[in-house]
């Protein structure tokens, strides 16, 4: 697979770096392919869109999930994991997550990572919706994903890994044959480097999390601008199952009109008990799924929004004030104060809540080592597509793999280093910045890509919602391709047409992959195709971009990669302290 040729419109680079690995994130996976990387005696550097602790990690408040608990076996927390994901899991990248992740968690601890502890003195384990065991490692009550932020971050920093905060990466530098030889990227503010420069390297890890500001309301800080995504589709890599967007159940309802980063009430709160009820304060999740409140997402999220179409009602309610006052502040300290905030005491009243944008399944296709199909190019995280999710996310197990894939791209760059396979190599030319590859678009467009994806490719899809969606989707991506052939320029390039063109970019291979798939699975809910099919659509869709922009959208039943060498297992090395 070579690039396609396609870039963003950016000056060229004025600054350089040099380096064995870049690793471009900084969220669990980021971070934890650093430190191993680094430990192996790799030269690295981390580049991070805005500071070391922002992205997504540091706002997941349930845990990571793994069979640590007396009991529990990899192969429950498998069953689990594939009876969520629908029929699409890749059965292989599953069991690699369950049988590493235990290890990988008690890595996490040893670089200092401090959970929360039973009174017998072991990991205190919750359940989560779709377990079966309390498998859920927590720190802080509802802090988890602050206090494995905090650690990480402690970590880099005492190992003196090269890091370059608030910078966006742009594209993927490539040598004369296709092959990765590092990146482009724009260092927004004052600092040892400022503007567009470059890091070069012959092994890019992807590890920018996700794309929920792709949606009007979403978890997802403002940083989740798919830019991952769109950078490795512009590079000639494939994305896979991108259709696949979990809402959250249960993310607090804030009006109508609400856009941008929603509050989260955590699964973990239904997991201790709490019950999801409309304004009669009747239980409408018992009887459609034996756990109820604690079914998987997608199903939790479908029985909301139907009783809300049945009510004609905004939101629902979940209901915990039998929790009482010192199990809120004790248990769930975050959420409690930002509900307080916004004018609602969980400990006194029910607390409103609605289904919002907040995982995507899907993402850039990578194999058990987490090799896209760009060679030198490597995807872990949320950004990633690497079979573990299928259809559906079970719970809490996107820290897991986050750790897990990570530490395995950290074996594999390892190997590729010491036996002469990824060497430094020479990025081909760039175009010159007066002939721009790709038209950008102004940055009042992303708004108007989050109204159209919010309207036609929510919670509840049809052919009609993702006809208008692509309709208006290609005007917009045409007005600005028209634009650049009639007036020689387009936006000015800069972090808001950036952040627009890529949210664009992310927005179009969703609708396409979505309109593809005709039935119901997992989180894809089509309205006019009830029914899940295993018949027709037991497989994945595929998407690539053609160097002329179109999209290029294919279906298979097990994504095969190029024969490569086995993947070495993570090594055994000393843990960061």
């Amino acid at each position: 697979m070579t690039s396609t040729g396609i870039r963003l419109h950016a000056p060229a680079p004025g600054w350089a770096l040099t380096a064995d690995v870049v690793v471009v994130g900084s969220g669990v996976a980021g971070l934890t392919a650093a430190l191993r990387c680094e430990a192996a005696g790799l030269d690295t550097v981390v580049v991070t869109k805005a500071r070391l602790d922002d992205g997504s990690t540091r706002w997941a408040q349930g845990g990571v999930a793994a069979a640590l608990g007396e009991g529990d076996t990899p192969e429950q927390h498998l069953d689990d994991t594939l009876v969520a994901g629908a029929g699409l899991c890749d059965p292989e990248a599953v069991r690699i997550l369950v049988t590493e992740g235990p290890d990988a968690v008690r890595r996490l601890i040893e670089t200092g990572a401090h959970f929360d502890e039973s009174s017998e003195g072991g990991l205190a384990l919750t359940r989560e919706g779709g377990h079966h065991r309390r498998r859920i490692a927590h720190a802080g009550g509802d802090a988890t994903g602050a206090e494995i932020s905090r650690a990480l971050v402690e970590a880099v920093r005492a190992r003196g890994i090269r890091t370059v905060e608030n910078a966006l990466v742009l594209d993927l530098l490539t040598d004369a044959d296709g092959r990765t030889a590092g990146v482009t990227l724009h260092v927004m503010g004052e600092g040892q480097h400022d503007g567009v420069g470059a890091v070069h390297a012959p092994a890019v890890v992807l590890a920018t999390g996700g794309m929920g500001q792709v949606f009007s309301a979403t978890t997802n800080p403002s940083v989740s601008t798919g830019d991952g995504v769109a950078l490795a589709l512009r590079a000639g890599a494939e994305v896979s199952d991108l259709e696949f967007v979990q809402f959250h159940p249960t993310v607090l309802f804030l009006g109508p009109d609400a856009e941008g980063q929603q509050p989260l009430v955590s699964e973990a709160v239904r997991g201790e008990g709490a019950h999801l009820v409309d304004a009669d304060g009747v239980r409408f999740m018992q009887g459609q799924h034996e756990l109820a409140e604690l079914a998987p997402r997608d199903i939790v999220a479908k029985g909301i929004t139907r009783r809300m179409q049945e009510r004609g009602a905004e939101h629902m309610y979940l209901d915990a004030r039998h929790f009482g006052a010192e199990m809120w502040e004790h248990r769930f300290p975050t959420i409690l104060a930002a509900c307080r905030a916004h004018g609602i005491d969980p400990v006194t009243e029910p607390i409103p809540v609605a289904p919002a944008a907040h995982y995507a399944s899907g993402g850039v296709r990578t194999d058990a080592s987490g090799r896209t199909t760009v060679p030198g190019l490597y995807a872990c995280g949320e950004v990633a597509c690497t079979g573990v999710h299928g259809a559906n996310r079970l719970a809490s197990n996107s820290l897991l793999e986050g750790l897990v894939y990570a530490e395995r791209i950290a074996a594999d760059v390892a190997a590729g280093h010491a036996d002469g396979t990824l060497h430094a190599r020479v990025p081909a030319p760039l175009p010159p910045a007066a002939q721009p590859a790709h038209p950008l678009l102004p940055p009042e467009a992303r708004f108007a890509v989050q109204r159209i994806m919010t309207e036609g490719a929510g919670v509840l899809r049809s052919a009609d919602s993702l006809t208008r969606a692509a309709d208006q989707l290609h005007h917009l991506h045409t007005e600005a391709r028209d634009a650049l052939r009639e007036n020689g320029k387009t936006a000015e390039p800069g972090v808001d047409t950036w952040e627009a063109t890529n949210l664009l970019c992310v927005a179009r291979v969703l609708v396409a992959a979505a309109a593809r798939r005709e039935e119901t699975r997992g989180c894809h809910w089509r309205e006019d195709h009830a029914d899940r099919d295993d018949a027709t659509w037991g497989r994945h869709i595929v998407v690539r971009l053609n160097p002329d922009r179109t999209l290029a959208v294919h279906t298979t039943e097990t994504p095969e990669f190029p024969p490569t060498t086995p993947s070495p297992q993570p090594a055994q090395r000393p843990q960061e302290q």
